[in-house]
């Protein structure tokens, strides 16, 4: 080997220096004749090239007159130096001659495993290598106590018979692995079962409850008709249908008959009720009826704006005035749905009569706006204050030319009738010909002439649009 290759403390003198490999020297041997000093490894091999001479003289030499420098040597040993694995952190210092038995104790010196496990790491390393990473290190069993090797018993982990497992289905149950599968198969509460009625899947802890609900498990019938093994979902269906004893209601139950009876009996009890039956379905139909105004009454106000104004299409108009002209239909008078001139304020209805009435009648498009009995009567201000504005729409093209509505207004008279509360049962909005004052409310016998509906686009796709609208002076309610 050639000269030390290690951390002095000190620049080593240059006269411990190898002239060869320029390191101090390793072995020193000095040539008697010339007195010059090398390593021993160093001049070997500048020999071994077959030139005996010295290499700093080139005088020659010879083996004889070569011996080893001990004295030379003893001060390279004593020179003071850092240890080889300085730079991994090892603080060691001392003298040369003392590294190698530093190193047999030094924390970072690379050292084999002891068991023979073939790593090498270094010696600090070594005490936890031992003990978790070596696959020749002795492990013993805390399940079944039987001795391995780390390698084996990193194995024998995850099939030791005795291991405390806990049970895959989450039941909270440990056993032991050898009789894990027994328990998941035939004692786990978890493990899944099949209704064998429906054939649907459960949880053995829950199958039972399914049962006392399963629609496919078999109940007898109530009226004890003897029919065996009837599917739970289909015992409604039985006791309706197929069973003779079961005691069922008249089919006219809706109508109010309570007459009960067995099946066989209801044909007859049919055949001796005509009468009854048909007593029982006219009241039903007169309650309907009554619901069913009540309910188109609530449609309709419930379908009317609250912010004071109505705009009303009135579709298939020719065939409107042309009814009102033929009176063969007996509808002379349209009218709007209801509408509220503000929230929880006056209930309002928009009327038209297409042919005219009074003294326009025949020549004009009549309209009038009467008061209805409203849910907020009890709150307001009586008589109706408010001044209302009625608008026939011009429909032309706003791009071709400006649209001209036919526009009048008014403020309610406070001395006329129909502009006091109005009583509760009053007309409400039902299409027929409403030819008494009193019930016309108020509003433009001669609104626009026939004549002048044609001049413009009044009429568009046989439709008419009127509006209306309330002009609200917002104030302070106490």
């Amino acid at each position: 080997m050639p000269g030390l290759d290690y951390k002095f403390l000190e620049r080593p003198r240059r006269r411990f220096q190898c002239p060869l490999c320029y390191k101090p020297m390793r072995e020193p041997v000095q040539v008697s004749t010339c007195g010059h000093r090398f390593c021993d490894t160093c001049l070997q091999e500048f020999l071994s090239e077959g030139v005996f001479k010295c290499p700093e003289d080139q005088l020659p030499l010879d083996y004889a007159k070569i011996f080893p420098d001990v004295e030379l040597e003893e001060q390279i040993l004593a020179l003071p130096i850092r240890c080889i694995h300085s730079e991994e952190g090892c603080r060691w210092t001392a003298q040369n001659k003392q590294l190698q038995a530093h190193l047999a104790v030094c924390a970072y010196n690379v050292v084999p495993c002891p068991n023979r496990c073939a790593m090498k790491l270094l010696r600090r390393d070594l005490p936890e290598h031992l003990q978790h990473d070596c696959t020749k290190r002795k492990l013993r069993c805390e399940h079944c106590t039987e001795e391995f090797t780390g390698e084996a018993h990193e194995r024998h982990q995850d099939v030791c018979p005795e291991e405390m497992l806990y049970c895959e289905n989450k039941c909270g149950a440990r056993v032991a692995r050898r009789v894990l599968a027994q328990h998941t198969l035939s004692e786990c509460p978890k493990r899944k079962l099949h209704c064998k009625y429906c054939n649907k899947e459960f949880l053995c802890d829950t199958i039972q409850h399914h049962q006392n609900q399963c629609p496919r498990f078999p109940v007898l019938c109530p009226n004890k008709c003897g029919t065996l093994g009837i599917a739970r979902e289909d015992l409604m269906a039985h006791v309706k249908e197929s069973c003779g004893t079961a005691i069922v209601l008249c089919p006219f139950k809706e109508a109010g008959c309570k007459y009960r009876c067995s099946k066989p009996a209801v044909a007859r009890h049919l055949e001796e009720a005509t009468h009854s039956h048909l007593n029982l379905l006219c009241g039903l139909v007169s309650r309907q009826r009554l619901e069913l105004r009540d309910l188109r009454r609530r449609v309709e106000e419930l379908s009317g704006s609250e912010d004071g104004t109505l705009l009303w299409k009135i579709s298939d108009y020719t065939s409107h005035l042309r009814d009102a002209r033929s009176r063969t239909s007996g509808i002379l008078e349209l009218f709007s749905s209801p509408f509220y001139s503000h929230r929880y304020g006056y209930h309002l209805q928009v009327s038209a009569f297409p042919n005219g009435n009074g003294s326009g009648e025949g020549s004009h498009l009549s309209v009038y706006v009467r008061i209805l009995p409203g849910e907020y009567d009890g709150l307001l201000e009586w008589p109706f204050p408010y001044r209302v504005t009625f608008s026939l729409l011009d429909q032309s093209d706003p791009a071709l030319s400006k649209p001209q509505n036919i526009t009048e207004s008014f403020s309610p008279d406070p001395t006329w009738k129909n502009f006091q509360r109005p009583q509760p049962g009053a007309t409400g909005s039902v299409c027929r010909s409403s030819l008494d004052e009193s019930l016309l409310g108020f509003g433009y016998p001669k609104f626009i002439s026939h004549e002048q509906m044609k001049k413009r686009n009044y009429i568009r796709d046989n439709a008419i649009f009127i509006k209306a609208s309330v002009e609200v002076v917002q104030r302070i309610i106490n």
